[in-house]
């Protein structure tokens, strides 16, 4: 079970660094997504914690 987990991350690096160089723009335009979700939620536990501080 531990190779597998092994060989599976080494797959998984391996796509993203063949999605990397052949697809660079699609690349970024995904990476900008994820970056704009993890930002909109800091932005949404913010206000949240300010709105139960008094």
């Amino acid at each position: 079970m531990a190779k597998l987990k092994k060989w599976g991350g080494y797959a998984l690096i391996g796509f993203v660094l063949f999605y990397l160089l052949t697809q660079p723009e699609s690349a970024a335009g995904v990476i900008q997504s994820a970056l704009g979700g993890l930002m909109g939620g800091a932005e949404s536990m913010s206000r949240f914690v300010n709105a139960l501080l008094p």
